[in-house]
């Protein structure tokens, strides 16, 4: 395999990926592709409403083992065109990441919003990027799983040395995340067999 396919590990991160960005939009549950598909058919169609000569913004995503960092690029285009975004969501809102079973080149991931205790507010955004091919969006989800999988190993760490942990046991949060490893072919079939 060549450098840009295949399992990314903890010691590969950071790693940063030039990403168009399709938005965001509520997501129905903590994960699942059953949460992503319906928002990503929405910004798809959003995306392919916009006119022409409108584009999507280009950001920078970068993955490391706090989080995901996203900056719009400017590449040539006038400064105004896109407002400037800096954003970074903590590896601990991030529930679940996975690429798109319909559009390949997609990534999308579901973030759990600080507002998750507010009555009514829905808690769940799902964000999504188209990546330059099938195999970045591969390699993109194969590097949240190595950020997911370095966090798990610190919360271990934590409970195994609570004296890490200066909080009482009530306040220690129980995180639960999960990313989609299997390939777009693979969650289609299961979801077939699932109907």
């Amino acid at each position: 395999m060549a450098d840009t396919e295949g399992p990314v590990t903890v010691s590969d991160l950071p790693i940063t990926f030039q990403v168009k960005y399709l938005g965001q939009s509520d997501a129905r549950g903590l994960w699942g592709i059953k949460h992503t598909r319906k928002p990503v058919d929405l910004m798809v169609a959003a995306a392919k409403a916009l006119p022409p000569g409108e584009m999507l913004p280009i950001v920078k995503l970068t993955i490391t083992v706090e989080g995901v960092h996203l900056e719009t690029l400017n590449h040539g285009t006038k400064r105004d065109e896109f407002e400037h975004m800096t954003v970074f969501f903590n590896i601990e809102s991030i529930s679940y990441g996975v690429q798109d079973l319909v559009y390949t080149r997609v990534f999308s991931m579901i973030i759990v919003k600080d507002n998750a205790d507010v009555k009514g507010l829905n808690p769940f955004e799902c964000h999504a990027f188209v990546c330059e091919s099938r195999n970045a969006a591969r390699r993109l989800t194969y590097s949240l799983a190595a950020a997911f999988q370095d966090y798990s190993r610190r919360v271990k760490e934590k409970q195994t040395t609570p004296e890490l942990d200066e909080r009482p046991p009530s306040q220690k949060p129980k995180k639960r995340f999960a990313i989609d490893l299997r390939t777009p072919e693979e969650i289609e079939a299961d979801l077939e067999t699932e109907a």
